[in-house]
């Protein structure tokens, strides 16, 4: 089943429940997957964006609402922030089971080894090895600061 087919089956057994939250947050991933779906078959694309693209998308509105959240918390606007982590929860639950930091450091320390990379000039290359890899199941914000730090300390 795709991502795509999962967030629609997931809307039908929330609109079923009526969990208003559940159904609110699945039409805004709907919504941004069909104007991804649109500017992709703009360009050419008829199927429309693959579930690598709508990883990315969920990884995205995430991070989107993780700024929100700060912002919210700044303002002391502790509903607001409390509706966002909830929809991180929610689009969090379409991506892949991420991974531990333990096994992020073994990956990076791997990938180092395997590039040859010994300078933050490397670190470009280390993280497109891994981002082919393993992208969507890891945080590539977090990723490049232990990259950094690996790569500064040698």
């Amino acid at each position: 089943m795709t991502i795509r087919e999962d967030v629609k089956k997931k809307l039908k057994e929330a609109m079923k429940k009526k969990d208003i939250a559940l159904i609110s947050t699945l039409r805004l991933v709907i919504a941004s997957i069909k104007d991804k779906d649109i500017i992709a078959k703009g360009k050419g694309n008829n199927i429309g964006i693959n579930d690598e693209e709508i990883i990315s998308l969920l990884q995205t509105m995430i991070k989107q609402r993780k700024s929100s959240i700060d912002i919210y918390l700044e303002g002391k606007r502790d509903d607001l922030a409390k509706k966002e982590e909830n929809e991180i929860e929610i689009i969090s639950n379409f991506l892949p089971k991420q991974l531990s930091n333990e096994e992020i450091n073994i990956i990076i320390d791997a990938t180092i080894s395997l590039c040859g990379a010994s300078s933050m000039k490397d670190m470009g290359l280390v993280i497109k090895l891994i981002k082919n890899e393993y992208n969507g199941k890891m945080d590539f914000g977090n990723v490049s600061k232990i990259i950094k730090n690996k790569l500064s300390d040698s």
